[in-house]
């Protein structure tokens, strides 16, 4: 399936609701700057645009309505991303429902995070639903996620009973019988036992998508997960794929950095697409040239330079090896992602209000002269300096 594959059957649709103000790329460059790969998600049937909108910064509907004309297909959301569904719902009227996939969360419209815990009644999990169908002005989703699994808690028994909760499964029975979703999906990007929980999900039978976070920055054992998936006819999308986003202008022979780590992951065919947050038409230009294109040994080169430049100063988003050194507890790998959103995605409101719902966070790492977390890091990551930066920006605003 192509771009002109998926548009045709919009062509009506799209072409009448787009105003001259959203349109104001020629031809050529659209030509130059589209998704020209769809990938199938397990055997869901469904295709994905291989770069695909992530909704967590979404300010302006015209910006779906520009990922749509540039042939993106899939978004996702969450009713703790902010205005992000009420946003993407405003575009929802002038698109064709049927040519485009929603996935949002099992969560509140609070500060994130706020997913459902395990034992929410089922009455809560369908009540939850129904809020993001009016958010989103269309009577179904195509996935809902349990989300972020392995966030908020370091026993992997605890999350894997918000993974396989009673009361959720009933409540999707209830909800896919009402058409009001299509299929069950999850998602991790760690700290903690991120490839034992997206397996869980795998064996479980009720799950047709993991997301999980995947780069070019020391993934081991989420390969495995990923080619376990496919056997089940399981979908894999990534995410966090451009290994702590720093802002640099690393280039090889024109080649971006974003598009390097785009291809990266989508070289390995397990991977059913990739999930970027696209705050402006800047971005969503640069990122979707990276759609159908091949791993080069230029992308490699502007990979290679990224990490020797970043490799000690990148919490990998899924380890927690270093926690385990910390006589205190402090939620390492949780303090650095949230700083990572402050400083390199711009989302200093969010960090700093999920900081703050942090059991232990970085203020205990003030006094302590413990080197052990640094000893405990197997990439060489600066820990204790990087919390104590992450605790001075994140708990500037609350005292």
């Amino acid at each position: 399936m192509n771009r002109r594959d998926f548009l045709k059957g919009a062509a009506v649709g799209t072409a009448s609701i787009l105003s001259p103000s959203i349109l104001k790329v020629e031809a050529s460059d659209t030509a130059k700057s589209a998704i020209k790969s769809y990938r199938e998600i397990g055997t869901t049937g469904l295709k994905m645009s291989d770069i695909s909108f992530g909704g967590g910064q979404l300010t302006s509907s015209a910006m779906i309505l520009r990922a749509v004309d540039k042939g993106i297909n899939y978004f996702d959301t969450a009713p703790d991303y902010g205005e992000s569904e009420n946003t993407i719902g405003e575009a929802m009227s002038k698109l064709p429902r049927e040519k485009i996939i929603i996935a949002s969360k099992f969560c509140n419209p609070l500060k994130y995070p706020a997913h459902l815990k395990a034992g929410t009644p089922v009455k809560d999990y369908i009540a939850a639903v129904d809020a993001s169908l009016t958010r989103l002005k269309t009577n179904y989703l195509d996935f809902c996620f349990v989300h972020a699994i392995g966030e908020m808690n370091q026993d992997v028994n605890a999350e894997t009973a918000r993974l396989l909760d009673k009361n959720m499964l009933i409540a999707v029975d209830e909800l896919k019988a009402q058409k009001k979703i299509k299929y069950l999906a999850t998602s991790s990007h760690g700290p903690h036992n991120m490839e034992e929980l997206l397996t869980r999900a795998i064996d479980s039978g009720h799950y047709a998508m993991v997301m999980g976070s995947y780069n070019f920055m020391d993934f081991p054992k989420l390969p495995e997960v990923m080619k376990h998936a496919k056997s089940k006819g399981v979908g894999f999308i990534a995410m966090k794929t451009m290994a702590g986003a720093k802002k640099v202008g690393i280039e090889t022979d024109g080649l971006t950095f974003s598009n390097a780590a785009f291809k990266w992951v989508l070289k390995h065919e397990e991977v059913s697409g990739l999930i970027v947050t696209i705050k402006n038409v800047k971005e969503l230009e640069e990122y979707v040239q990276a759609s159908g294109q091949a791993f080069t040994s230029s992308d490699r080169e502007v990979l290679e330079r990224y990490a020797a430049n970043y490799s000690s100063s990148y919490c990998r988003t899924g380890c927690d090896q270093c926690e385990g050194y910390c006589a205190k507890g402090v939620e390492v790998g949780a303090a650095l992602r949230y700083h990572m959103y402050f400083r390199d995605y711009g989302l200093e409101k969010r960090a700093i209000e999920s900081y703050a719902t942090l059991l232990v966070n970085a203020k205990e790492c003030g006094d302590c002269d413990d080197p052990k977390c640094a000893a405990g890091c197997p990439f060489g990551v600066r820990v204790k300096h990087m919390l104590s930066c992450a605790h001075r920006d994140l708990t500037v605003n609350i005292g």
